[in-house]
């Protein structure tokens, strides 16, 4: 978690929507429908914007995700960590 974030994470507001945001998906992921774990924000949080509710608060830009699929999302296979290196498909760190 960003330090910028932290204290946000920790919020009524923030845990009353996440509660509410897993409620109305049935607590399912989905991606793939497996038991959903976290409330990912489709819209990456940052300093300018996580203060703003029409971003951080808002259902639209929100999306239950099981572990996997959030793993998946933030390691994308496609994303360079280092140059010459890359996650595959499992999330395991290999060589390109």
């Amino acid at each position: 978690m960003k330090l910028f974030a932290k204290q946000f994470y920790k919020s009524k507001a923030w845990r009353n929507c996440r509660d509410a945001y897993f409620i109305s998906q049935h607590g399912l992921c989905e991606r793939c429908h497996s038991p959903g774990k976290v409330v990912h924000h489709t819209v990456y949080l940052s300093p300018d914007n996580i203060h703003d509710p029409t971003i951080s608060l808002n259902h639209d830009l929100l999306e239950l995700l099981c572990a996997t699929c959030h793993q998946h999302e933030h390691f994308k296979k496609e994303e360079v960590i280092r140059e010459g290196l890359s996650f595959d498909e499992n999330g395991d760190l290999i060589q390109l």
